[in-house]
């Protein structure tokens, strides 16, 4: 189909790819990505500049933010209000920035979140951290473009006399890339441009002596990870745990609190407290008694402890891992290179880059400054002449028609000078002027002489630019309020991940119930009389024991494997359970052997069913995954069939052949997997029961009526023997079920 008249048809494909890449570069050039060299996007650049014409330096007056944001969209940034409005908002809170750019006065928000007030009834003029960064803007420091309109001209970039990108940080989300930079403490910057200029080709791990990390602008405390942070310095990309800074507050009495002083950066106080109100409502932390906000002007949030025993550290570790109370902050510096090349950088590259932007500017004032001097010079140097021959020159002026060409031409002056003579006045025609034109002239000479060696010696100006710095470094020193290191250094937390895991479980007794077929539930409390118990058709009680929530499960199965389940995460006693196959990846042909509690430090005995076996450590069969554990291997038609407490020093062991044999627990070998050692030996059958005991104590047994029994070593002198060994026929009043009453685990 033709297109009308006056239409031109394009490929839409050529047509979408043009336009978003359009949209694309934009919203990374103008928007999202911060310039390396003064660390600002263009709404922050745009009304800094705005800000100096209004003449609202540091020690000035206030003007209204409504002024302020009208001239920026006006003149600058053709956006919403708001937007520009937000942005300014920003750079004047203390808990945003680590070293505000605006200076407010009414209500700028808050660290709950609350909003600032409308712009008509706030007021902002710039800090002294702003004015460092705009030093030198009127001394042709930086290129200037058209504004939008056209009508008016702009700087392209700041003079940067401060490392605001790595001192304030930035964050952005353009098309396809993202930048995300923590605060830092500038005083450490400093110190590590000091050694960079001092030493250009250092390594960059050299430069993390100085910066030890970020320094939000909230405080708390940095967990330290020595190789994440040198990973992530030196590439530009990682991420930094920031923890809350608390202490324990003693109220008298063995009473205690918590009180937490300082939240991670960016973290809604507000919202974090409503998290922890939800949380122990939920009975998710079932340490913790209370939460309180007695904030002021300063953070204090209390937390009440559920009694005078708990651990407090172990406490703030279940908050850290449920809460805000701990999070991360990513480092992804990406940033514009020479305001155009979007790339990630490390440390080194960054501050290399802002070093060599503060020559630049160095060299373009000394430039600037040494065209002044010329002309002034040239100037002074003309009104010189002009005292030396003061009669002629009123002559002239007096009497010739074209008095500029007859100065030019009698005393062979430039343009410049002999323009400036006629422009002089009277009153500079003292006697004492001429004094003062020699000494201002002597003066500029001499400044211009050391502009001169400035701009010809690199050493020169590395060395004005480290003085430059140093003075940065001394106005926001360690002793001064605004400059002294708010995020302190900790090492990582030594506790175990149980001790936390346990410690975010309400600790409450039930009883554990597993079935025949391998159903397991919990009912609550401790339950002694299970006759009512109800069972799937065909099901029945398997054992059942005690435990509390906050235990582990241990079970074992006829494959040889140990599973590991949180008491806590039982299914409830209200129906028949669920199956354990489903909790665990437990294969179909396998059953439970022995479920119990686990007791961290405990022997356990496990033998197949043809009375090979070993010893193993209850630690080491703990499983970390559904998948289980495998402990005892097994050969082809065999199975795990017993699974003792190993406590004592003798054994006794008898076989579905009725025979029993009592020997060393010492014979068998202590391993964490394996097949084991020969316990007993069967022509026929398999092995019955397993029993550990302690010979001073002697081997109890119980029979069907619920009578015990108990044979010294010396009455079981008969059935003693060695590990292997067939055995004899039991004493008499042994059961007839070859078994020992089990010992609960």
């Amino acid at each position: 189909m033709t297109p009308p008249e006056g239409v031109e048809g394009i490929e839409l494909r050529a047509a979408l790819e043009e336009r978003y890449l359009a949209y694309a570069l934009s919203t990374i050039m103008h928007r999202a990505l911060p310039d390396l060299r003064d660390g600002l996007k263009p709404v922050h650049r745009r009304l800094l500049y705005a800000m100096r014409l209004l003449k609202l330096d540091p020690g000035f007056g206030f003007k209204k933010c409504a002024r302020v944001v009208g001239d920026v969209i006006g003149k600058y940034h053709p956006h919403g209000d708001q937007a520009v409005y937000d942005a300014l908002v920003r750079l004047a809170q203390d808990f945003a920035q680590r070293y505000p750019l605006i200076d407010g006065q009414g209500n700028f928000g808050n660290v709950d979140g609350d909003n600032a007030a409308a712009m008509r009834y706030t007021e902002a003029r710039m800090t002294d951290t702003a004015k460092r960064l705009l030093d030198g803007l009127d001394e042709n420091a930086v290129d200037f473009r058209e504004t939008y309109d056209g009508e008016d001209k702009e700087p392209i970039v700041l003079p940067g006399g401060f490392p605001n990108l790595l001192a304030n940080g930035s964050s952005g989300i353009a098309v396809g890339m993202a930048t995300s930079i923590p605060p830092h403490n500038v005083h450490e910057l400093c110190e590590a441009s000091q050694h960079l200029i001092k030493n250009p080709s250092c390594e960059a791990e050299e430069l993390l002596q100085f910066v030890k990390g970020p320094d939000f602008p909230t405080g708390g405390l940095l967990v330290s990870d020595a190789a994440a942070t040198r990973e992530a310095y030196l590439t530009g990309r990682g991420s930094f745990r920031v923890r809350a800074r608390w202490e324990v507050e003693d109220l008298g009495r063995g009473q205690w609190a918590i009180v937490v002083t300082e939240i991670p950066y960016q973290v809604q106080k507000s919202r974090l407290i409503e998290k922890i109100a939800e949380l122990l409502t939920a009975r998710k932390l079932p340490l913790l008694e209370d939460v309180r906000d007695e904030s002021a002007e300063d953070i204090r949030v209390v937390l009440v402890p559920r009694s005078r025993n708990v651990d407090a550290t172990l406490l703030m570790e279940s908050l850290f891992k449920l809460t805000d109370l701990e999070n991360r902050f990513s480092l992804n510096m990406n940033v514009l290179s020479g305001g155009k090349v979007p790339m990630v950088m490390g440390l080194k590259q960054v501050l290399r880059e802002w070093l060599d932007h503060r020559k630049d500017v160095l060299i373009r004032r000394s430039e600037h400054r040494l065209g002044q001097i010329n002309h002034r010079l040239e100037v002074l140097e003309g009104y010189l002449i002009a005292y030396l021959n003061l009669d002629e020159v009123i002559r002239i002026i007096r009497e010739e028609d074209d008095a500029k060409a007859e100065l030019i031409k009698a005393f062979e002056l430039t343009d410049v000078q002999a323009e400036a003579i006629l422009n002089m006045r009277l009153r500079s025609l003292r006697k004492l002027e001429e004094l003062e034109i020699r000494k201002e002239h002597d003066k500029l000479t001499e400044e211009k002489d050391q502009l001169e060696k400035l701009l010809g010696s690199d050493a020169r100006q590395w060395t004005k630019i480290s003085k430059e710095i140093a003075d940065i470094a001394k106005v926001y020193g360690p002793e001064t309020e605004l400059g002294q290191r708010r995020s302190g250094l900790v090492e990582a937390p030594d506790h175990d991940f149980g001790d936390i895991q346990q410690a975010m479980i309400e600790k409450e007794p039930i009883t554990v119930i597993v079935s025949e077929k391998g159903w397991i539930r919990a009912l609550k409390g401790h339950q002694s009389d299970l006759s009512t118990l109800s069972f799937k058709q065909g099901d029945a009680l398997k054992l059942s024991f005690h435990a509390e929530t906050t235990d582990k499960i241990l079970i074992f199965s006829t494959g040889g494997k140990f599973f590991t389940l949180g008491a806590d995460k039982l299914p409830g006693g209200r129906g028949h359970g669920e199956p354990i196959r489903l909790m665990v990846e437990m294969d179909e042909a396998q059953d439970v052997v022995s479920a119990f509690v686990h007791k961290p430090g405990r022997m356990l005995l496990l033998s197949n069913d043809e009375a090979r076996g070993f010893v193993v450590g209850e630690d080491d069969v703990i499983a970390n995954t559904r998948k289980g554990k495998q402990v005892l291997n097994l050969s082809d038609g065999n199975e795990a069939r017993l699974c003792v407490e190993a406590s004592g020093d003798q054994v006794a062991i008898i076989g579905e052949n009725r025979k029993l044999l009592v020997f060393p627990l010492g014979q068998i070998a202590q391993m964490t997997r394996g097949r084991g050692v020969r316990l007993q030996r069967y022509r026929d059958g398999k092995v019955s029961d397993i029993r550990v005991f302690k010979g001073e104590d002697g081997l109890t047994w119980t029979d069907s009526s619920g009578r015990s029994f108990t044979r010294t070593l010396d009455d079981l002198m008969e059935w003693r023997g060695d590990r292997g060994h067939a055995g004899r026929l039991p004493p008499a009043g042994f059961p007839r079920s070859n078994k020992f009453r089990p010992t609960r685990l």
